[in-house]
C-alpha cells in the first residue's frame, strides 16, 4: 500500500514539473515575440536598420509614435474606433440576447423553422457583391452605422445565450411571473444578471472583431472622416514605405522607418483591448447562479 502511495506520489510530482517546463516554454514562446515588438518600437531607425533581435531598446526615440500621432486625423480615427467598438459589441449582445432569449422558449410559434432559418446562415451568405449592393440600397455607404447595423446578429453567439438562458431554473421565472413581472422585466432583471459570464465573453470577442475590423471600411467607406484607427494606421504605413511621411503633418520624417513605424502601430492598436481584458476577466468564473435556487 505504501509503495503505491510513493508511486502515485512521484508519478504526481513528475506530471507537475512536466506541466510546468511546458507552461513555461509555452509562456517564454509568447512573450519574447511580444516584448521585442514593444522595445522595438522605441529603438530609433538607424538601429533598426541594423536589424537582430532586440531585448532592450538601441538608440531609444520616440520618433516612431511621433510618426503616427503628428497626422491630426489619428485621433479622430481613434474615437471612430472607440465609438464603434463600444456600441458595436454593447448593441450586438443586447440583440443577441434578446433573440436568444425567445429562442430558448420552447412554446415559441415556429421556433423550429426560425431555428433552421438561423443556422443556414452560419453556413451560407450572400457573397460580397450582393452584400455591398444591400449595404448600398440601405443607404450604409458613407455612414457610421455601417459598422453597427450588419454586425448586429450572430446565430452562433445566440447559441451560446440561448443554451446558458436554457441552464437558469424555471423556477426562478416561474416566481418572477407570480409577483407580476412581465417577459421585458424577466429578461432585464433577472436573464441578463445572471448571464454576465456569456454576455462578457460575447461582448469581448465581438469587441475584439469590432477595433480590428478594417475590411468594412476598405469596401463601404470613401469619407476620411469615418475611418477607424485600424484604417488610418494603415494609410500612415503606406506613407511610411516611402520613407518620406511627407503626408503626416507638415514635415518630413526622416529619423524612423517603415518597420518602425509598424512596430509603434502594433503597439498603439493592441494596448486598448490588453487594458480592457482584466476588466472582463472577472466575468468569465462559471457558477454564479450556484445558491440562486435550491431544488
Amino acid at each position: 500500500m505504501k509503495r503505491a502511495v510513493v508511486k502515485e506520489d512521484r508519478d504526481s510530482r513528475l506530471f507537475n514539473l512536466f506541466n510546468i517546463i511546458l507552461m513555461v516554454t509555452f509562456t517564454i514562446i509568447i512573450i519574447v515575440p511580444i516584448w521585442n515588438v514593444l522595445v522595438s518600437s522605441f529603438s530609433s531607425g538607424k538601429a533598426l536598420a541594423e536589424g537582430g533581435f532586440v531585448f532592450w531598446p538601441k538608440e531609444f526615440s520616440l520618433e516612431n509614435y511621433r510618426a503616427v500621432f503628428r497626422d491630426d486625423g489619428i485621433w479622430q480615427a481613434f474615437f471612430i474606433s472607440v465609438a464603434k467598438t463600444v456600441i458595436g459589441a454593447s448593441t450586438h449582445v443586447l440583440f443577441c440576447a434578446m433573440v436568444a432569449y425567445s429562442y430558448s422558449k420552447k412554446h415559441i410559434k415556429g421556433r423550429k423553422l426560425f431555428m433552421a432559418m438561423g443556422v443556414i446562415t452560419m453556413f451560407f451568405g450572400g457573397g460580397m457583391v450582393p452584400t455591398y449592393l444591400l449595404i448600398k440600397s440601405l443607404g450604409l455607404l458613407n455612414s457610421f452605422w455601417v459598422y453597427i447595423i450588419p454586425a448586429l446578429f450572430s446565430f452562433f453567439d445566440v447559441i451560446i445565450l440561448m443554451n446558458f438562458f436554457r441552464s437558469i431554473p424555471d423556477s426562478l421565472e416561474d416566481s418572477a411571473k407570480i409577483d407580476g413581472a412581465g417577459d421585458w422585466k424577466i429578461f432585464l432583471k433577472i436573464f441578463l444578471p445572471l448571464s454576465k459570464p456569456a454576455l462578457a465573453t460575447i461582448a469581448l470577442f465581438n469587441g475584439v472583431g469590432q477595433w480590428n475590423d478594417f475590411f468594412t471600411t476598405k469596401l463601404y467607406i470613401t469619407d476620411k472622416a469615418l475611418y477607424p484607427l485600424q484604417m488610418k494606421i494603415y494609410e500612415i504605413i503606406v506613407q511610411s514605405q516611402t520613407h518620406t511621411m511627407q503626408n503626416i503633418g507638415s514635415s518630413v520624417v526622416i529619423e524612423t522607418t517603415a518597420k518602425g513605424v509598424q512596430l509603434a502601430t502594433i503597439v498603439i492598436t493592441t494596448l486598448p483591448i490588453i487594458l480592457i481584458y482584466p476588466l472582463l476577466q472577472k466575468h468569465f468564473i462559471s457558477g454564479m447562479m450556484l445558491g440562486a435556487v435550491k431544488e
